[in-house]
């Protein structure tokens, strides 16, 4: 008698975090459903079952990857002073694209040409563009920044990922303290020109 078939929500988590490590090992070129099958001990038939296909699996690692960097940032908690939570936003957030260059791949970049986000995708990053709003707007109400919350939001993300590449593509200097100078320098410089 055949065994049945175990397309459990314990195997569909399996296969995505095994995808996050695979991801994170061998990038967008090792990324493969084989390999995922493998090393998450099942076929790839049941990957397929489970996800549709490998853009329906990285839909799941590109929808994972924002709960992940809402969950990090969300974790530090505001202080009195808005300004120093924004230094410390930028941080966590330099953090995450920093440990999770292929995962930010996923989530910025597109690397994969069977992957293109739609509107549902497009809804994944709520989380993050609220808190970051949400912490601009709290600057703007201490009259520390002036402007629009959600253009002030856009130019402090476009910034942190734009730097997080640069670091990421080992451009942003030699040494630790240079690379953290020159992050302190413009995130500092953006909300300076913004008051």
């Amino acid at each position: 008698m055949p065994r049945p078939k175990q397309r459990t929500p314990v195997l569909r988590d399996q296969v995505l975090d095994v995808a996050l490590d695979l991801l994170a090992r061998e990038g967008a070129a090792g990324f493969s459903t084989r390999a995922i099958a493998r090393e998450a001990s099942t076929s790839t038939p049941a990957v397929y079952e489970l996800f549709g296909n490998r853009a329906g699996l990285l839909r799941a690692v590109f929808f994972a990857g924002f709960r992940r960097l809402a969950e990090r940032l969300a974790a530090r908690p505001e202080s009195d002073d808005p300004r120093a939570d924004l230094l410390a936003l930028a941080d966590d957030y330099r953090a995450f694209l920093v440990a999770h260059p292929e995962l930010a791949g996923v989530m910025f970049s597109r690397p994969f040409a069977d992957f293109s986000p739609g509107p549902e995708e497009s809804q994944a990053g709520a989380d993050v563009r609220d808190l970051v709003v949400a912490r601009v707007r709290r600057a703007i109400d201490a009259r520390i920044l002036r402007g629009d919350a959600t253009d002030i939001a856009h130019a402090y993300v476009s910034l942190i990922q734009g730097l997080a590449a640069a670091e990421n593509a080992r451009r942003l200097g030699t040494s630790k303290a240079s690379v953290d100078r020159r992050w302190r320098v413009a995130v500092e410089a953006l909300l300076d020109g913004l008051r």
